[in-house]
């Protein structure tokens, strides 16, 4: 009789934390925030039960609401960011919901890690009433069972049962605020019967009132950019996985889609992956320049970037605009071989070697060192390469932001090929012959955000967009090829130029 009382009571505890660390873990979950850089914004994240997703904007611009989103709801709230004017952040958004994959995704993952973290908390505070259990053991078990029949054991659980209420305080309420004075309209109701909306865009929800009515004509304004936005690279990435002159990867080849100088063109991405796969690319060169200033905002960026080539090998140098170390280490957390001085073995089967710009400041382990020129870092780039050569392992790339970085390895015989951008005009390949009768080749990729300065974002490209497509075969390189989309929608695509690069006697 006596062990199957201790065998109840032990299930009545853990019934008991099972319910209390469920109880905790949803109020933390629900209670819970979390910080990120989301649509070029410091972004708050708070999950909700409300099956919606509610983006609030600022004082400035109406709120929005996308119904039944999924189990979890999410509320949304933008902070700063950096942006010229109203009008040029509305047309960001636009811009940036043409393709919005990869912040979907970004919230996705911020929600389910609050979701973890929240559940593990919850377990931890669930497991407390049976470590008590276990510690008080059978005796001071009954002493305490027997003194909650007293008196003050009786006031002992009156005082501990209200002490969630306490903290709770559910009598308190919030005043009414302006937000609880506006209503929810769908886009097609704000709009009117006399303007066409996008499918997808019709039964988004805006919250008007007072405020934000006058904010109409920016909204459909942001529609008429996402629907030319998505119509043109959603158009441009279908006909790239047509083109027809593409050479495709033979057997034994590997292709490696070279990209640089997106500048936040996010929307240039698809159809650079489309063009990659067309040619039958395993391999991503990105030879920096993905944003304009290197700042957190520009996030969103390197968002769509990683989404877009997640499952391929991902190798990356910073530009000049990438200033500072925020772009090599948020493309480092997020998978990308950031290519830092040292040599690294290929994908192809052969060696590389890379840097971030000299004028940049990013993460290269030769930036510990203060004021080293172009020039020098050239030098040292140089020394790495024939260093490794002399070594038995001829290096088959170098990726740069700059191919003029490379110069002084071509010279010395060091290196097949030079990879790079900055330039914005596609160059190549030219031969280069080195020491001891060596020939290298270098390429220069024109800009694949089509940016004419720098910032690209649009609803198509500012100037022609590039992307080149490098051709490996036994770890060397053996050809390449560019592809470019034209600003009026149209292709062009360059002949596959076949290169030798020749090693030097020993």
């Amino acid at each position: 009789m006596g062990r199957r009382r201790r065998i109840a009571g032990g299930i009545v505890v853990v019934c008991l934390s099972a319910l209390l660390g469920v109880a905790v873990a949803v109020s933390l979950f629900l209670n819970s925030s979390r910080t990120v850089v989301l649509v070029g914004h410091d972004t708050v994240v708070r999950p909700t039960f409300d099956r919606d997703a509610v983006v609030e904007t600022g004082p400035l611009l109406p709120d929005f609401r996308f119904r039944d989103v999924g189990p979890i709801g999410v509320t949304l709230t933008l902070g700063k960011t950096e942006v010229g004017s109203v009008e040029e952040l509305v047309e960001r958004y636009a811009y940036i919901a043409g393709d919005p994959t990869a912040p979907i995704e970004k919230v996705g993952d911020v929600v389910a890690d609050m979701a973890v973290t929240a559940a593990l908390r919850g377990l931890g505070v669930g497991l407390v009433p049976i470590a008590f259990y276990l510690l008080l053991g059978r005796h001071r078990r009954g002493e305490l069972f027997r003194g909650v029949r007293t008196r003050n054991g009786v006031l002992a659980l009156v005082l501990l049962l209200a002490l969630p209420v306490l903290v709770w305080q559910p009598w308190e309420a919030d005043e009414e605020t302006q937000e609880d004075l506006g209503t929810w309209q769908t886009l097609a109701e704000l709009a009117g019967p006399d303007v066409e909306l996008p499918t997808e865009a019709r039964d988004i929800e805006v919250r008007t009132g007072p405020v934000t009515t006058e904010s109409k004509k920016l909204v459909l304004s942001a529609v008429d950019t996402y629907e030319k936005s998505k119509e043109f690279y959603s158009d441009a990435a279908e006909e790239a996985a047509d083109l027809e002159d593409i050479r495709r990867a033979e057997e034994g080849e590997t292709v490696a889609l070279l990209v640089t100088d997106r500048h936040d063109n996010i929307g240039m991405d698809r159809v650079a992956r489309a063009i990659g796969e067309a040619a039958g690319a395993t391999v991503v060169l990105d030879g920096g320049d993905d944003t304009s200033t290197g700042q957190p905002w520009e996030g969103f960026s390197l968002d769509s970037l990683s989404a877009t080539f997640e499952d391929l090998d991902r190798y990356a140098v910073a530009g000049n605009h990438d200033h500072g170390t925020f772009v090599s280490s948020y493309l480092a957390d997020q998978g990308w071989t950031m290519l830092d001085g040292e040599v690294v073995d290929a994908p192809w089967g052969g060696t590389m070697l890379g840097v971030d710009d000299p004028r940049s400041s990013g993460l290269g382990n030769w930036r510990d060192e203060s004021g080293l020129s172009f020039a020098e870092v050239g030098l040292r780039l140089a020394d790495e390469a024939c260093a490794a050569m002399e070594d038995g392992e001829r290096i088959s790339t170098i990726l740069v932001h700059d191919a003029n970085l490379g110069r002084e390895t071509l010279q010395r015989g060091c290196a097949d090929l030079v990879l790079g951008g900055h330039t914005h005009v596609q160059a190549g390949p030219d031969a280069v012959e080195g020491d001891d009768g060596a020939v290298g080749y270098t390429w220069t990729n024109g800009t694949t955000g089509g940016a004419a300065y720098a910032f690209a974002l649009g609803s198509k490209p500012r100037r022609d967009a590039d992307v080149s497509l490098v051709t490996y075969a036994d770890g060397r390189p053996i050809g390449l090829q560019w592809v470019r989309l034209r600003t009026n929608g149209t292709w062009l695509v360059g002949e596959w130029t076949p290169i030798e690069p020749v090693t030097p006697d020993p």
